[in-house]
């Protein structure tokens, strides 16, 4: 078993995460191939989001998780199987995305479903998909003590 590899991904998906939910598109870019394909099925977007190269995933990000939307999410229980310069991972996530804009909290979780290659030594994201287990809507406007307090990205 090559532990290093486990940790070396482990750690991908925790910087793809934190660059996600920090707006570090930059850095997030790097967490992927180039030619990396995402498939996220949500709810929210109605039919499952397709996206196929590196750009075309950051340009989705940046804007539909840009200014004003707050995300964090969390991943865990992962299960790894690293085969030479090749490895596949399941991932058990929850989310939260608030959007004060639209007054609207949107909670979820899914498994990701993951494919890394070793390029050039590091480990990087070839694919990455998940289909909701579940997923919750609710108008800040049913909470009525609902008050967002922080908001690292408001103005």
């Amino acid at each position: 078993m090559d532990l290093v590899a486990l940790e070396e991904i482990r750690r991908l998906k925790a910087r793809y995460l934190r660059c996600l939910d920090l707006k570090l598109w930059d850095e997030m870019a790097g967490t992927l191939t180039t030619d990396a394909h995402a498939r996220f099925g949500t709810p929210s977007y109605g039919e499952p989001l397709n996206f196929e190269g590196r750009e075309a995933i950051i340009g989705f990000f940046r804007n539909a998780v840009g200014p004003g939307v707050t995300t964090v999410h969390f991943a865990g229980q992962p299960e790894i199987d690293v085969d030479g310069d090749t490895a596949t991972g399941t991932w058990l996530m929850r989310d939260k995305v608030i959007v004060p804009e639209h007054r609207v909290v949107i909670e979820g979780a899914a498994y990701y479903e993951d494919t890394y290659r070793r390029v050039d030594g590091a480990w990087l994201t070839a694919s990455t998909q998940y289909d909701r287990l579940y997923e919750t809507m609710m108008s800040m406007d049913d909470v009525p003590s609902l008050k967002l307090t922080a908001n690292r990205w408001s103005s």
